[in-house]
């Protein structure tokens, strides 16, 4: 196993990085997984999971597994499992995917496409659960 900079760990030839100083302009597709602690301006598509780093910069759409972002990300974004958004990101586009989740502190302007259940407090349902 093989670990990238950020701390995750993928396996050998399973996982790309892109570095902290490395600028990429064009398509990006493959089978594995991708970290982003540079900048990248082009449409992103892979199988796996896509980890933009805290400093790195997309402008970019993504297409993945699931999707990190620490960093800047400027495009929409389509997963098939999990969006997360983490405190200290900038975040402009579209996001969809099995679950999102927008953690306190960071900045997020879009549209969600996510299912999800409403508390029965907001939906009025007679059969809600109340707290002693």
């Amino acid at each position: 196993m093989a670990q990238t900079r950020s701390g995750s760990r993928a396996s050998s030839g399973d996982a790309g990085v892109i570095g902290a100083t490395a600028r990429v302009r064009g398509r990006i597709t493959g089978d594995g997984d991708l970290t982003v602690e540079g900048q990248v301006e082009g449409d992103i598509t892979v199988r796996g999971d896509v980890v933009v780093g805290e400093g790195a910069s997309v402008t970019s759409n993504v297409d993945a597994q699931s999707v990190t972002v620490s960093g800047t990300l400027d495009g929409d974004v389509n997963a098939r499992g999990v969006v997360r958004i983490a405190a200290g990101a900038k975040v402009r586009g579209n996001m969809q995917g099995e679950q999102v989740s927008i953690e306190e502190g960071a900045e997020f302007s879009g549209r969600l496409d996510c299912e999800f259940e409403l508390p029965s407090e907001l939906t009025g349902s007679s059969g809600s659960r109340k707290r002693s």
